[in-house]
């Protein structure tokens, strides 16, 4: 187990291009870290420095207080589970885990405990003699993971480990790795572009975009109380209703609707009298009501909740589209009108993209 800190790190390619602006977060000790965010933000790069096979251009990379910034990979004591497997195909999963173990020259009959080990924890006991070809890609994952476990490393990272699996398997193999770091009590970087997977495995995220973190925090912190737009439309599934509206009166006029502020929401926006905002919503917090006309485009019923979409008032427009998540078996269709009531509302300055808080 290990505490980790990266201060101010950047990264600035041989052509000039910088994929990382200033990233600085500290790792507590037996923490999983997931960070997240769309392809080409930064997230793997920054993964990729932690692990040495980056340079940093500039900052520090502080592990359990010594400053490993110019340490080649071998010596950081970390280990990296890939997309890829990275498996060899003519070893053994047994071959395969003992690999970096062997490479060390450490007594074999440690090398076969640690091996066995592993193998109970992943329930790979039964195919320690197979060749990768035969596995499947969910146990294949789990033999990248064994491989990793044995190293009894300081730190955990996995570069979007799930991606290559079906939606099944992912599911499954997502579970197996939250009760992985709850048995090894590890500290574990994570990478994913699966909200989904940052949301259910993460102590904390930190939500990536265009090289910058957007936001450090807990599940629910990002969820609930997103910093920004960016957060608040990538955070989510369906994404946030996001709405240019006008603060006027203790009423919000957007584009072919008009909602009430309640005294509290007035107070949050008092300095946004007469002012155009940001108003997001997100799809569950959209409620049958009296406030707002929708026309339904579509229903989407997915059991206990069904996706409703369409728009505001039925005028066909993009910044006009609504999607609702009411509660339970709805049989809307095409053309149909509901009134919907905003239980929740999320405001942000249209100028820094900032959300804005009752605190100011």
């Amino acid at each position: 187990m290990a505490q980790l800190s990266l201060q101010h790190i950047d990264k600035i390619y041989d052509n000039k291009v910088q994929a990382v602006y200033d990233f600085n977060l500290d790792v507590k000790d037996g923490e999983l870290i997931v960070l997240v965010g769309p392809s080409g933000c930064g997230k793997s790069t920054t993964l990729r420095m932690v692990a040495g096979l980056e340079d940093i251009t500039a900052g520090r990379l502080i592990l359990d207080g010594q400053d490993i910034t110019a340490k080649p990979p071998k010596d950081r004591d970390m280990a990296m589970v890939f997309q890829n497997y990275a498996l060899y195909a003519h070893m053994t999963v047994y071959e395969n885990m003992a690999f970096s173990l062997t490479l060390r020259k450490e007594n074999p009959n440690v090398i076969h405990k640690k091996v066995l080990a592993a193998a109970e924890i992943l329930d790979l006991t039964s195919q320690l003699n197979k060749k990768p070809a035969q596995l499947s890609g969910g146990q294949r994952q789990r033999v990248a993971m064994g491989r990793a476990i044995v190293r009894n490393p300081r730190v955990f990272l996995f570069d979007e480990p799930l991606s290559n699996l079906d939606a099944k398997l992912r599911g499954a193999t997502r579970r197996e790795i939250l009760l992985l770091h709850k048995r090894l009590q590890a500290t574990m970087l994570y990478v994913t572009h699966d909200q989904t997977e940052a949301l259910t495995l993460a102590d904390r995220i930190v939500c990536m975009s265009m090289g910058h973190v957007q936001q450090v925090g807990t599940p629910l912190e990002l969820y609930d109380t997103p910093a920004n737009l960016f957060v608040a439309g990538f955070i989510g599934l369906p994404p946030m209703n996001i709405y240019s509206v006008l603060v006027q009166d203790g009423m919000l006029k957007g584009k072919n609707f008009t909602v009430p502020l309640d005294s509290e929401e007035q107070y949050t926006l008092r300095e946004y009298n007469g002012r155009e905002i940001m108003l997001g919503v997100r799809p569950e917090d959209a409620a049958l009501g009296s406030d707002v006309m929708l026309k339904v485009t579509n229903n989407e019923n997915l059991g206990m909740n069904t996706l409703v979409h369409g728009y505001i008032g039925g005028v066909q427009e993009s910044e006009l589209k609504l999607s609702a998540k009411l509660k339970g078996w709805t049989e809307y269709t095409h053309g149909d009108e509901i009134s919907l009531t905003f239980k929740r509302k999320h405001f942000f300055d249209k100028e820094t993209t900032n959300a804005i808080r009752k605190d100011g």
